[in-house]
């Protein structure tokens, strides 16, 4: 992932620091949200189609039509990108859901049609057919990755809002933004996070070392979810990731139901690796029992995760 990539030699000079949450995550937590004791963390990749996690992380001898079902035993959910390039099937969809254990979370992206060439203009048809498409994945469908364009800034308000409030409510949909505006234009930022919590939608908070704006901390239901970006098990990726459990942890504590936490890496063979540290963190400073990926060669392992 090569949003908000610095080069290396910039990275100890960067404040990773977790911003506070705003007062509105207070808000949402008094207005009945922590009625409920369950909480779910689902954590994964982009894809299952690693060749390289062969005999590392995958068994000796996995063949391609055996990834994904090798994948859902690393991790619970899946960041997935097909979707975003090729409109999905239900077909396809469905075949996927059979490989998988229920508790698993297949998080599809709108596919690139609706969202960055046709930005969200006279996209009905388009909508319809891919939610028929992912309709595959039934109870194992998480909250579907809404990105408009980059360039769709505070001035397209309008547009995301009507886009938002055409999807059935049942479809669960998490809204991640890149345009810069947002994150000075608060009003407005905040205008759409108030929509958004009408509608029981949820944030996506996106931490990568180049664009710390996009770290808001404003979460608009019981749901949220991170994608990190990391680099490469620079020693930064560690403390950022223990700042994320200590926040975690105080979002499980205040009524947050479900996390949905995605691992990017520059090299993607490293993505297990960090999730590993990320779970094995999260059961020992949090009491949980989320089973992590475990590697064929443990040997192989960074000291730091010991």
């Amino acid at each position: 992932m090569e949003f908000g990539r610095v080069p290396v030699e910039e990275l100890e000079r960067i404040d990773f620091s977790l911003p506070s949450d705003p007062a509105s995550n207070r808000e949402l937590s008094r207005n009945g949200y922590q009625a409920e004791n369950k909480f779910y963390f689902y954590y994964g990749s982009t894809k299952w189609s690693y060749p390289e996690w062969i005999g590392r992380w995958y068994p000796k001898g996995t063949k391609s039509g055996q990834f994904l079902e090798r994948y859902a035993q690393l991790f619970n959910s899946i960041e997935l990108n097909a979707t975003y390039y090729r409109m999905p099937t239900y077909k396809q969809t469905h075949d996927w859901k059979n490989k998988v254990r229920e508790s698993f979370r297949f998080c599809p992206k709108f596919v690139d049609q609706i969202t960055h060439i046709r930005r969200l203009r006279e996209t009905q048809s388009l909508v319809n057919e891919f939610l028929e498409g992912i309709s595959g994945f039934g109870e194992n469908l998480g909250p579907v990755l809404f990105m408009p364009h980059p360039a769709m800034g505070p001035k397209h308000l309008d547009t995301i809002i009507q886009f938002l409030d055409s999807i059935p409510r049942e479809i669960p949909v998490a809204v991640e933004l890149r345009h810069q505006d947002w994150f000075t234009e608060k009003t407005v930022f905040n205008q759409l996070c108030r929509e958004l919590e009408n509608q029981n939608r949820s944030t996506v908070i996106t931490d990568t070392a180049g664009r710390r704006d996009c770290i808001h901390m404003q979460l608009t239901s019981r749901t949220v979810m991170i994608r990190f970006v990391g680099n490469d098990l620079h020693p930064t990726d560690y403390t950022r990731i223990d700042q994320w459990v200590a926040r975690i942890k105080q979002w499980k504590d205040q009524g947050i139901q479900n996390i949905y936490f995605f691992v990017h890496q520059q090299d993607e063979n490293l993505v297990p690796e960090l999730s590993y540290y990320l779970v094995k963190q999260l059961n020992t400073r949090l009491g949980l029992s989320i089973t992590s990926p475990e590697p064929f060669q443990t040997n192989l392992l960074f000291d730091k995760i010991d």
